[in-house]
């Protein structure tokens, strides 16, 4: 064979409705070879996850013969595969082109036509990779606990519509500059602060209640940003000193020891979770300025290095999750509060600055709620304030609504089932 025809799924016959036509092929164990021989009949899984695959067609077929090949790994965009037509046509082609699929999550089910045409694409779909990857378990509720207004540890609920309840007697050791994040799909965790700087917890159960303080694990310190990735699990990282270390949150609650810190130390930073099970830290100070440099965490926890910031630099604001599979940070200061926001992508790109809705303010609280929205709370604006701001699914914010509650900053927030 010679030549090159493309990736084929562009220039496929375009009928999908024959999706269900494989049903009665007969599935073979996964292929991780680089070659292989398909027979007529057969449906194959297809893994290419160490190497490209060289199918070769069978060297003679009847009208009618079927065979399908399923990426398995969606992994063909990095290695593909190359058919082999073996002296027959495909697709009106001569066997002097060689075939190449490269894009992940294709399904390709192909069916010989005869000498004129020999083998046809009936389906050669790239298959979505579900379930899609939203929230797996959206929280209906949310929560803001401890904080500053004189150290305290009363918190406050927030309904499904968005509505903060009344002060809640506190629960654990008063303080302050902490940070909140959900696990187990439908708790949450409140960890680490400051007056004393602690990594002391308190789980918050599926209902909202928060729990006596668990004995710390991990270094201590207080102005560092808290969130939920892999779906079910949660993360704290980097914080005063500055420092840069994180500890995961396993999906029962249970804090991990410090894992060494990946890009740069920073402190009074934010956190939010994107794409349904990954992170993102983002802005904060270095101890030598104010920074908008952002690091990815995937969904099985791994922190990134830095990437280029993006939007004003700035402290002391805060992030959280909306829509599903979005983030946003808002707020914050430069030396002088301000109230912009930037939405970060289901691919963790971050956005470039939103025009502030609602007072600026510093050392705020955030926390999803409804399931896609997200809400903004309290903070210092040369003064505890106690006011809030409603994201809607789409990630617009809304005008301040009054105090409810305490007044106070430095506050954590999270959302629970």
């Amino acid at each position: 064979m010679s030549g090159v025809t493309g990736d084929n799924p562009y220039r496929a016959s375009g009928v999908i409705a024959a999706a269900a036509a494989a049903g009665g092929l007969s599935w073979q164990d996964i292929e991780t070879g680089s070659t292989m021989t398909a027979e007529a009949g057969n449906a194959y899984w297809i893994d290419t996850t160490s190497n490209a695959c060289t199918i070769t067609l069978p060297s003679s077929a009847d009208n009618g013969d079927e065979i399908m090949f399923v990426d398995y790994a969606r992994t063909w965009g990095t290695y593909g595969i190359v058919i082999d037509s073996n002296g027959l046509n495909y697709q009106g082609d001569d066997d002097t082109f060689d075939v190449l699929y490269g894009v992940d999550g294709i399904a390709l089910h192909i069916v010989y036509s005869g000498a004129t045409k020999g083998w046809i694409p009936t389906l050669d779909k790239t298959v979505a990779d579900v379930p899609a990857k939203g929230d797996a378990n959206p929280n209906d509720n949310g929560i803001f606990a401890y904080g500053y207004s004189g150290v305290t540890n009363i918190s406050n609920l927030v309904a499904n519509t968005g509505v903060i309840g009344a002060d809640v007697t506190g629960v654990g050791t008063s303080r302050y500059y902490l940070d909140g994040c959900e696990y187990g799909g439908d708790k949450g965790i409140i960890g680490y602060g400051g007056a004393p700087t602690s990594s002391m917890t308190n789980l918050v159960s599926n209902t909202g209640v928060v729990s006596t303080d668990v004995t710390g694990v991990g270094t201590g310190r207080a102005y560092l940003a808290a969130c939920s990735y892999g779906e079910d699990k949660g993360i704290f990282g980097y914080g005063s000193g500055p420092l840069s270390m994180t500890n995961l949150v396993a999906n029962t609650g249970v804090v991990g020891t410090d894992v060494t810190g990946v890009g740069t130390a920073r402190q009074r930073l934010g956190a939010c979770e994107y794409g349904g099970d990954k992170a993102i830290f983002g802005y904060g100070d270095t101890g030598s300025g104010d920074s908008s440099l952002t690091n990815l965490v995937s969904n099985v926890g791994v922190v990134a290095t830095d990437t280029t910031g993006v939007g004003t630099e700035r402290e002391s604001l805060k992030g959280c999750c909306f829509g599903d599979d979005k983030g946003l940070f808002g707020y914050g200061t430069t030396g002088s509060d301000v109230s912009m926001t930037n939405i970060v992508a289901n691919t963790g790109v971050v956005g470039t600055d939103v025009t502030g809705v609602g007072s600026a303010r510093m050392h705020l609280g955030a926390c999803e709620y409804g399931q896609d929205k997200a809400i903004f709370a309290y903070g210092y604006i040369g003064g505890n304030v106690g006011m809030s701001n409603l994201v809607s699914n789409t990630g617009v914010v809304a005008t301040d609504v009054g105090v409810v509650g305490t007044a106070r900053e430095g506050l954590a927030g999270c959302s629970y089932n």
